[in-house]
């Protein structure tokens, strides 16, 4: 039978997390709730070995945007995830199917969606869930269809500002590889031929190309440790802290990573609170969907201050992650009472700041990179010239 975490509020108003199996989750709501349980979430935990890799979200977005506009149009939505899934690629298509087949069986629109957390975010989850409970499902997915849209979008722009630094560095440090590997090797030999003493930074020079030659496995074993090492950084929660720690702290790159982490936070919260979700839930949401740890920590954190009677602009500024703008934003919102629509400002200004960061670091990156690849290359060459002006007095006349 499937198994399920639930968060629920217990009779008593005690919030609690736990797992239970049930043949549905219909059947688990209708037995929590004959209990005087009120469910606030409840996910399909998947199997082990179930291997359920994650969907492109340009996928996702594709999706949810073809579902939210078949359904004005007064398709049936088991009708309309049908027609969705039959043009869209096979990884959502799957998905999109079976919570097709959960649907019929009974299952909300949002339990069926948090069973494939591959796809569908805790965000996504809950933005969906207060449609279906404010009877808005239409325009919950048409809310979440631009909220993806926007991501991808954003995604997209800063994937093609770091495409010319990334080909440079490929190509400068292949081209320093041939020059280490083979070229020098070679003039290494012919240099020792002509039994003419070399220069102290050309013997250095060729000492290090002729060991790299003869040691070449000691490349791909760091290549390898380096792989391992990024792949303990992204499914460690330990390295997945440690890296974001090290990110935010660096001179240049700290300021565009909190960034980037505070348009995150204030688009997700924004398209929650206007879905009417209740702010602690939006943020418990948040800090679910939240793919850096520190900033669901920080959420939490914030959600536990904003319980206990804080206003929600000083909970964020207890937290050193978020922009003092941001906090700003959030005091105007709280005290106009318009706090959704000054969260959607904050996401639209952070957003344009993490663009223009990532332009700023890729047109810093690209000067750094000739300046230190032309740097390497000109050693080595001024290396060779003292060896061959060495071996013939003339080349200096």
């Amino acid at each position: 039978m499937p198994r399920f975490e639930i968060r629920t509020i217990s009779a008593e108003g005690r919030r609690e997390r736990g797992l239970e199996v049930a043949a549905s989750a219909a059947e688990l709501v209708s037995t929590l709730e004959s209990r005087g349980v009120t469910v606030l979430e409840l996910r399909e935990r998947a199997l082990a070995g179930d291997g359920a890799s994650r969907v492109a979200p340009a996928a996702v977005a594709d999706a949810v945007r073809a579902l939210a506009s078949l359904l004005p149009a007064g398709l049936p939505l088991a009708r309309a995830l049908e027609v969705t899934a039959a043009t869209a690629p096979s990884g959502i298509a799957t998905i999109l199917r079976d919570v097709r087949s959960r649907v019929e069986r009974g299952e909300s629109v949002a339990a069926a969606l948090s069973a494939h957390p591959q796809a569908f975010s805790a965000t996504s989850v809950g933005v969906v869930r207060a449609g279906e409970r404010a009877g808005d499902l239409d325009g919950a997915l048409d809310r979440l269809a631009t909220q993806l849209e926007r991501q991808g979008a954003l995604r997209a722009r800063l994937l093609s500002a770091a495409i010319y630094p990334a080909v440079l560095a490929i190509a400068g440090g292949a081209a320093i590889l041939v020059l280490l590997l083979f070229v020098l090797p070679r003039f290494a030999t012919l240099m020792a031929g002509t039994g003419v003493p070399v220069p102290r930074s050309t013997t250095v020079l060729l000492g290090l190309a002729v060991a790299l030659r003869e040691h070449w496995i000691a490349l791909p074993i760091a290549g390898a440790v380096l792989v391992a090492l990024a792949a303990w950084l992204r499914a460690s929660h330990l390295g997945q802290r440690a890296w974001s720690r090290a990110l935010l702290a660096l001179p240049l790159l700290g300021r565009f990573r909190q960034a980037v982490l505070t348009a995150w936070s204030a688009r997700a919260l924004a398209v929650l609170l206007r879905g009417n979700v209740p702010l602690p839930a939006a943020l418990d949401d948040a800090a679910a969907s939240a793919d850096d740890p520190l900033v669901g920590e920080a959420l939490r954190a914030v959600r536990a201050r904003v319980i206990a009677g804080s206003p929600l602009h000083l909970a964020f500024g207890a937290q050193s992650i978020f922009d003092e703008v941001f906090v700003s934003l959030v005091a105007t919102g709280e005290e106009a009472g318009r706090l959704a629509e000054f969260l959607e400002r904050a996401a639209g200004l952070f957003e344009q700041r993490t663009e223009r960061g990532a332009q700023r670091l890729a047109a810093l990156a690209e000067p750094a990179m000739v300046i230190a690849f032309g740097g390497v290359v000109g050693v080595i060459a001024l290396s060779l010239l003292q060896a061959i002006y060495g071996i013939n007095p003339a080349g200096l006349r």
